[in-house]
């Protein structure tokens, strides 16, 4: 038994120790900054716009709300203690160590920060509370915390708290996290409820949604890529004009349609938002019998543009290979040594209604 346990524990160490070696001692350091500085941020929302109204917004931090109310606690205190069992389940079944490490820091500073905000905000503040309206504190009490919460998981941190049980279940079930958590906030949003009354129930519910919102915002971003997939007959001149004016790479393959059994070459790319309705214009002008797809990507990573081919005004006739005096053995962009002529093709359509 004792052999086996030990080596689990050495090769979750190993497997801290090729985390820090993968990212750097450097950027590991700016990482655990930037869980520190999301979890103040969250204590700080916490402070000022949950506790002193009473607003549970689900998770250990609503239930310590409920609990001080009883006991006496400060809600930090009780983040803390009520995190410490949580912490012991998630370093036997969630990945000890690296668990340990994605966990502890931000569980500690906000509940120190969580305290000192509390104690310090009503002695130095002229006004406390800021407002007395309970949907102002619900709603800026959401996004601050949510801000914080973005700020931990984007470095590669965890708060920890209803993640630990709900990221065991499904390890062991399979039962969806989204249910999970929906069961447990929900639970201690009902639980607030009944002992603070049902508004103040509501008013936490939306401190949750927009908490969660704003946490998808800063972890993801605002999506600015978009994915774009053409079926075409005629795929070359859109291939080479999409190059020429967006600027952007283009993969392509054969296809067959399902239902007339035609060949068909599917082309896909991926260009920013503000491109769309160039792009529209392009494969109205070029093959206005193309089926065209834009999808809505989160992130882009590498390169997937071709610098200088981004405006018609800009573009240059790409020198001839022969006459290049690229060395023979240079390597080249995909598809930039043909020669396009677009010296007499006309401008694509500006009318943005041109559906394909």
């Amino acid at each position: 038994m004792a052999p086996k346990l030990f080596g689990k524990i050495k090769a979750e160490t190993q497997s801290l120790k090729d985390h820090i070696s993968l990212h750097g001692p450097r950027k590991i350091i700016l990482y655990q900054a930037g869980i520190a500085i999301g979890a103040i941020i969250a204590a700080f929302g916490y402070s000022m716009f949950m506790i002193p109204f009473n607003l549970a917004a689900g998770g250990v931090a609503g239930l310590g709300v409920i609990i001080s109310h009883f006991s006496g606690l400060s809600p930090g205190t009780l983040y803390m203690l009520m995190n410490l069992p949580l912490l012991v389940l998630g370093f036997i079944q969630l990945g000890r160590f690296r668990f340990l490490f994605s966990c502890l820091l931000s569980i500690v500073v906000f509940s120190i920060a969580a305290d000192i905000f509390s104690a310090s905000m009503p002695r130095n503040m002229h006004t406390f509370p800021i407002t007395q309206d309970l949907l102002l504190n619900s709603i800026y009490g959401g996004l601050f915390f949510g801000l914080g919460v973005g700020l931990v998981l984007r470095y590669g941190g965890n708060f920890g708290g209803t993640v630990i049980p709900a990221q065991i279940l499904y390890n062991k079930t399979g039962y969806p996290l989204s249910q999970a958590f929906f069961y447990l906030d929900g639970g201690i949003i009902l639980l607030a409820g009944a002992v603070f009354g049902w508004e103040l129930a509501m008013l936490g519910m939306l401190a949750l949604l927009v908490g969660g919102m704003t946490a998808d915002l800063v972890l993801e971003g605002p999506s600015q890529v978009r994915t774009v997939t053409i079926v075409s007959q005629n795929p070359t001149m859109l291939k080479h004009t999409i190059l020429a004016d967006l600027g952007r790479g283009i993969s392509f393959w054969d296809v067959t349609g399902g239902y007339s059994n035609q060949n068909f070459t599917m082309l896909f790319c991926t260009i920013t938002r503000s491109q769309v309705q160039d792009l529209k214009a392009i494969v109205a002008d070029n093959d206005p019998d193309a089926f065209l797809v834009v999808g809505i990507a989160q992130q882009a990573v590498g390169s997937f543009s071709f610098k200088g081919h981004n405006s018609r005004t800009s573009r240059q006739k790409p020198p001839s290979p022969i006459s290049s005096n690229v060395p023979a053995n240079a390597p080249a962009a995909p598809d930039m040594l043909l020669q396009i002529n677009t010296a007499n093709r006309p401008a694509p359509s500006s009318e943005p209604d041109a559906d394909v």
